[in-house]
C-alpha cells in the first residue's frame, strides 16, 4: 500500500495546523457558523442533528493493522467506542467534540491518515474494487491508479471548488465491484485486441434524486493518458456545471442536457487543447506509485489444502462461512475473506473498537498486514492462506464477526438516516433491522440466495437504494415517515436503476413488503434464479400485485 513521501506529510500536517487555529476561532467566537462551515467541510468535518461528524478518507478502501489500531483508539478516545464504515470506503465517527477534532486528525497523521476532501464540492475519495490485487479475475491492479487520482485531485486548483462534489471510481476486472456506472467517472481497466491494458472511461453516473447510469464517453483511453484526459473532463464540467441549482450542479445533469454525443465533442475538443505531455506524470512517477502495490511476500504453496477440506467436513457453520465470504485468490493456496459487519438485527457497517483491533491482529498475523474497507460497508482480509482460514474464522466468531451473510439479504446497506443525519427524512437504521430480523434465519437466506437490499433515508441516496435489488427510499409525508420501494437496480457490470412499484409503506408495514417481494420471488424463480435474473425476466407486475393485494 501507499506510504507517504515527504510532500504528503508535510501537507497534512499543514493542514491540521491549519485547522486547529481554525476551530479555536470558532471555540472563541471569532469566526461565526456560517464563515467556519466551509473551513470544517474542507476537514471532512460535518453538522449533524446532535453533534459534529467526522468522516475519514481510506483511500481505494485500503489500510494496515496500524491504521486500524488508530481508528479504534479514536473511537475510544474521542467517540462512544465505534465507527460507521460508509459506502464510499471511508470510515465516520458519528460523536467527536468540536475541540478535539485537530487532536483527532493529528492522531490520524500519526499514522498517514487525514480526512481532506470527504466533504465539500471537491473530487472526493477514489474509490476502487475492494478486492484489488488480490482477485483471480483481475486485468490489472487499478490501485496505483487511483492514487495517482488521488494526488493529482488533492488541492487542485481548478478543481477545488466545483459546482458540485464529484466521485470517481476505478475497477481492474471485467466483474463490476466499485459501481462504476454510478460515478461521476467511472474507469474500467480493460484489454484490447493487441493484448494491451487501458481504460474505459465513463461519465455522468450518479444516484441522488435524479439517478442515471454513466455514458462511455471514450471506450479506450491508453493509461499514460489518464490525468490528461481526466483534465479535459473536467474542465468542460467546471465551465457548463450549474453553479446556480444545486439539484443540477452535478455533471450527470450536464451529460443529459447536453447529450452524451455532445459532451465527448467538447470534451475530445478540450483534451486537444490540453498540452498532455505537461499533464502526464513522469514514467518513473507512475514506477515509484507501482512499487507501493507490488505483491506481498506470499508463499509457495499448494492450491489445494488439506486442512481446509479437512474443517469443511468437520464443520457445517464454518463450511457455511466459506461458501459466502471467501473468495478466490490469484495466488495459489491464499484466498480472500469477506468480513460481514451486518450481523441480524445489528447496525450495517458499525465496528466497536474490539472489532476493529481484532480486524487488526488479523491482518498483522494472517493477512500480511492489509485491510480493505468494501462500499457495502463490510471489510476485506485480501491474503489469507487457505490452510490459517479456520483459525481466522474462530477468531471472528469470538467478536461477533463471523455472519455467513456476504450477498445474501441480511447483508444491507444502509446510510446513518434521521438517527444521525440532518438531511434525512426518515430513519434507514430501524428498518434496515427489522428487515434483517424477518429475513434473517441463515436457511432462508442460503435459499433465498443472491439478494442486495439497500435503504437510503432521504432523496441523496446515500444507502444507494437505486442500485439495491430491493431498494428502499425513506421520505416524510404530513409529518410521517413512509418509504418508497424500487426494484430491479444493480451496480455491476450490467448496472441498471431500480424501478418504483407504486405508493409507499408506513415504517410499520415497510417490512411486511419486502417480505411479500421476497416470498414472490421465491414461488416464481425457474432453475435456480437469482432475484435479479427473476425481476428482469418477468418485470415488476408480480411483485406489485403481492404487494399491493396484501398491503
Amino acid at each position: 500500500m501507499y506510504r507517504y513521501d515527504e510532500f504528503d506529510t508535510t501537507f497534512v500536517r499543514q493542514r491540521v495546523d491549519q485547522f486547529r487555529d481554525q476551530v479555536n476561532r470558532r471555540v472563541s467566537g471569532d469566526l461565526t457558523e456560517e464563515q467556519f462551515r466551509p473551513l470544517r467541510l474542507m476537514n471532512g468535518l460535518y453538522l449533524q442533528l446532535h453533534a459534529y461528524m467526522l468522516r475519514v478518507a481510506i483511500p481505494y478502501g485500503t489500510l494496515n493493522a496500524r491504521q486500524m489500531r488508530q481508528l479504534a483508539f479514536i473511537a475510544d478516545e474521542y467517540d462512544k467506542g465505534y465507527g460507521h464504515f460508509t459506502t464510499r470506503q471511508n470510515i465516520q465517527f458519528n460523536w467527536p467534540k468540536l475541540p478535539d477534532v485537530p487532536d483527532i486528525l493529528e492522531h490520524l497523521a500519526d499514522v498517514e491518515m487525514h480526512a481532506i476532501q470527504t466533504s465539500g464540492n471537491c473530487i472526493r475519495n477514489v474509490t476502487a474494487d475492494q478486492w484489488a490485487g488480490a482477485t483471480a479475475d483481475e486485468f490489472e491492479d487499478p490501485r496505483p491508479y487511483a492514487e495517482l487520482m488521488r494526488q493529482w485531485s488533492s488541492l487542485h486548483p481548478e478543481f477545488s471548488f466545483l459546482p458540485r462534489k464529484f466521485k470517481i471510481a476505478v475497477t481492474g476486472a471485467a466483474a463490476d465491484r466499485a459501481a462504476i456506472a454510478y460515478h461521476d467517472i467511472g474507469l474500467r481497466l480493460k484489454r484490447n485486441a493487441a493484448g494491451e491494458t487501458g481504460f474505459e472511461v465513463m461519465v455522468g453516473g450518479g444516484m441522488g434524486r435524479t439517478p442515471m447510469l454513466g455514458a462511455t464517453v471514450r471506450d479506450w483511453l491508453q493509461k499514460e493518458e489518464l490525468l490528461a484526459y481526466l483534465e479535459a473532463i473536467m474542465r468542460v464540467y467546471n465551465l457548463h456545471g450549474r453553479r446556480d441549482n444545486k439539484y443540477k450542479a452535478r455533471i450527470k445533469i450536464l451529460v443529459h442536457e447536453l447529450g452524451a454525443e455532445e459532451f465527448t465533442r467538447q470534451v475530445e475538443d478540450e483534451y486537444a487543447r490540453i498540452d498532455a505531455p505537461r499533464i502526464m506524470p513522469p514514467p518513473q512517477e507512475l514506477t515509484r506509485i507501482k512499487t507501493y502495490f507490488a505483491p506481498p511476500a506470499y508463499e509457495e504453496l499448494a492450491d489445494q489444502s488439506p486442512e481446509l477440506a479437512r474443517r469443511m467436513n468437520e464443520n457445517t457453520d464454518f463450511a457455511q462461512w466459506v461458501d459466502r465470504n471467501v473468495v478466490a485468490h490469484k495466488q495459489a493456496g491464499y484466498a480472500i475473506v469477506n468480513i460481514s459487519l451486518k450481523p441480524v438485527g445489528g447496525v450495517p457497517g458499525d465496528a466497536s473498537a474490539a472489532q476493529m483491533r481484532a480486524v487488526a491482529d488479523l491482518a498483522e498475523d494472517k493477512s500480511l498486514d492489509e485491510i480493505r474497507v468494501t462500499h457495502e460497508q463490510n471489510l476485506v482480509l485480501p491474503h489469507v492462506r487457505k490452510a490459517d482460514l479456520y483459525e481466522v474464522w474462530q477468531s471472528l466468531k469470538a467478536h461477533d464477526l463471523a455472519d455467513a451473510n456476504i450477498g445474501l439479504a441480511t447483508d444491507i446497506i444502509a446510510c446513518p438516516g434521521l438517527d444521525y443525519c440532518a438531511l434525512a427524512t426518515a430513519r434507514s437504521i430501524p428498518i434496515s433491522q427489522d428487515i434483517s430480523r424477518r429475513l434473517g434465519d441463515i436457511t432462508r437466506q442460503r435459499d433465498v440466495g443472491d439478494l442486495k437490499i439497500k435503504i437510503s433515508g432521504c432523496i441523496n441516496a446515500c444507502g444507494h437504494h437505486h442500485a439495491g435489488h430491493i431498494g428502499i427510499l425513506g421520505l416524510e409525508k404530513r409529518g410521517e415517515e413512509y418509504y418508497q420501494i424500487t426494484l430491479g437496480g444493480s451496480g455491476d457490470e450490467n448496472a441498471s436503476i431500480g424501478e418504483i412499484i407504486g405508493p409507499g409503506f408506513s415504517s410499520e408495514t415497510v417490512t411486511d413488503a419486502v417480505e411479500t417481494i421476497v416470498d414472490t420471488y421465491v414461488g416464481l424463480r425457474q432453475d435456480g434464479e437469482t432475484f435479479l435474473d427473476a425481476y428482469r425476466r418477468v418485470g415488476p407486475d408480480p411483485f406489485k400485485e403481492a404487494v399491493y393485494a396484501t398491503h
